[in-house]
């Protein structure tokens, strides 16, 4: 065939394409959604530059409803779906049939390897199969008294600092505070390593990892191996002494235990090199699947925790008085402790505080801080929504034919915020809700209490569990010794898309994520 002849095959073969694609979508385009800003990068940039997290997101709920078409890059269109009956098919019933797009999968693979984050289909599912036994319920239980060793650490050193001021009360920025508290949980947790951050005598490795993500990238990009600035040659050098640092763990515990020397070790990778070594030879997670993890490890049990803290004193500290009813809670299930006898509080006590999980609750669904995700279309198919959308001909329609190859946009800020599912205040921090309305607490889209912020089925936060318990321990110490209120000058707080949700001051954006929280020592 000579070259000619070749390429009008080629060319015949992406017109035919093109037009099989053009004519698939013609349901797509029927669905409404803002204009265009720019032919070349469609709405990608407006969506890059928003100020704050879910601005646009609500302007469009508010126009179109919980499904609209949006521009991509060379006008590809995309669906941007908040819908719980569309989030409920995409990741609840079709498996793996919606998955995630390379460009999203290029930028996890650069930031944590190629491990479960990284991961689609069968490989996905063999990855976690060998993860489960690390967060199974009975695992998570021994977690609990390391969780409370850092929570009373940090609660020790903030009574420190509070002791010197004369009114015992100080505006303390709490964001690097939590970040060391979560940092110090996960070495010993998930590596048992001693990471020293609320001793200032920070491991030498988790150093160099300490602020990567909210203090060098506010957006990372797909490329960031490649980009020469000064913080991205931070991060690539940062992920290299992870993943080297991820090895010699790795090969520590890989000796150990086939010495048969680690058998009583709990940590979260000494279990995984455990369950790893029990599987099927052509199962087994490879050196870079099992390496990958620790880097997933830090940044999933790390800085999304830590950030969802912050947001949670921050809310309480605008409320005081639901702040006093969940230390009174608190204070009243100490004193059942105590008589029984026991030192500290159980799982099930931690279970048994209403307002304390209400609270939790109110804040994971407010500030969920993976914001967005995206989808791909791996069939042609066909999206149902639970509200009908109105198409640009001022037809409703309760389902959505997509083709091959489609995006899918989802608003996890926008679903957890739906009007439909949490009300006419779902805007406001109203922990009540989650007592007084009993449905609030099923399961419908996420893996716990209808929430999308873990995402949900067979790709959904294996950790979630882990996380919840992790941040109530902290919590409940706090609260028993501490109390939060908004600083005397009222400062703004943003939800600034620093790569995860971080809180900026509006009036001090240079100096990067802060929190700041009068911090008041209870008397």
């Amino acid at each position: 065939m000579g070259p000619m002849l070749l390429l009008l095959v080629l060319g015949g073969a992406l017109l035919v394409h093109a037009i099989r694609r053009y004519r698939a979508g013609r349901y797509l385009r029927k669905i409404r959604g803002p204009p265009s800003p720019s032919r070349l990068m469609g709405h990608t940039e407006l969506r890059r530059g928003q100020f704050e997290v879910g601005a646009l997101d609500k302007q469009y709920m508010q126009e179109y409803g919980t499904a609209w078409r949006l521009k991509t890059c060379l006008s590809e269109d995309v669906l941007e779906l908040c819908d719980p009956k569309a989030l409920q098919y995409i990741y609840q019933k079709s498996g793996y049939n919606f998955a995630k797009p390379a460009t999203s999968r290029q930028l996890i693979r650069e930031v944590t390897g190629s491990g479960i984050l990284y991961a689609m289909g069968q490989d996905h599912a063999r990855i976690r199969k060998i993860m489960n036994p690390a967060f199974a319920s009975t695992q998570i239980r021994s977690f609990v008294p390391l969780f409370r060793n850092s929570a009373q650490k940090l609660g020790q050193k903030w009574k420190d600092l509070l002791q010197t001021s004369p009114d015992a009360s100080q505006r303390i920025n709490v964001m690097p505070w939590m970040s060391r508290c979560t940092l110090d949980i996960i070495g010993e947790v998930g590596f048992d390593v001693q990471c020293g951050a609320l001793d200032d005598a920070l491991n030498p490795v988790l150093q160099a990892y300490k602020g990567m993500f909210t203090d060098t990238i506010p957006v990372p990009t797909e490329f960031v191996k490649y980009i020469p600035t000064k913080e991205h040659i931070r991060f690539r050098r940062t992920l290299n002494i992870i993943n080297n640092f991820a090895r010699e763990l790795i090969a520590q515990r890989t000796a150990a235990a086939l010495a048969g020397k680690n058998e009583n070790k709990k940590d979260i990778l000494s279990i995984l090199v455990r369950a790893n070594a029990s599987e099927d030879p052509k199962s087994r997670l490879s050196d870079e699947e099992m390496i990958s993890q620790v880097a997933t490890f830090l940044l999933a049990g790390h800085e999304t925790t830590a950030l969802t803290m912050n947001w949670m004193l921050y809310e309480i500290s605008r409320h005081p008085e639901y702040q006093a009813k969940m230390r009174d809670e608190v204070k009243a299930l100490r004193a059942r402790v105590a008589a029984r006898g026991d030192s500290d509080f159980s799982l099930s006590d931690l279970e048994s505080m209403t307002h304390v999980q209400a609270a939790m609750k109110e804040v994971l669904r407010l500030h969920p801080i993976v914001y967005a995700q995206s989808r791909e279309a791996t069939r042609d198919d066909v999206i149902p929504l639970a509200t009908p959308a109105k198409t640009t001909t001022g037809e409703l329609v309760d389902e959505i034919p997509i083709p091959k190859g489609t995006t899918c946009s989802i608003s996890i800020w926008g679903y957890n915020r739906l009007p439909q599912i949490w009300g006419a205040d779902a805007d406001e921090f109203n922990p009540g809700r989650w007592t007084e309305q009993d449905k609030l607490g099923q399961s419908y889209v996420g893996v716990t209490s209808n929430l999308m912020t873990f995402v949900a089925g067979a790709q959904s936060c294996i950790g979630w569990r882990f996380s919840m318990i992790e941040m109530q321990v902290i919590l409940v110490e706090l609260l028993e010794q501490f109390e939060f209120a908004v600083p005397e000058d009222k400062p703004e707080i943003y939800r600034f898309a620093a790569g995860l949700v971080a809180p900026f001051v509006k009036s001090d954006m240079r100096a990067g994520p802060q929190m700041p929280i009068q911090v008041s020592l209870i008397q």
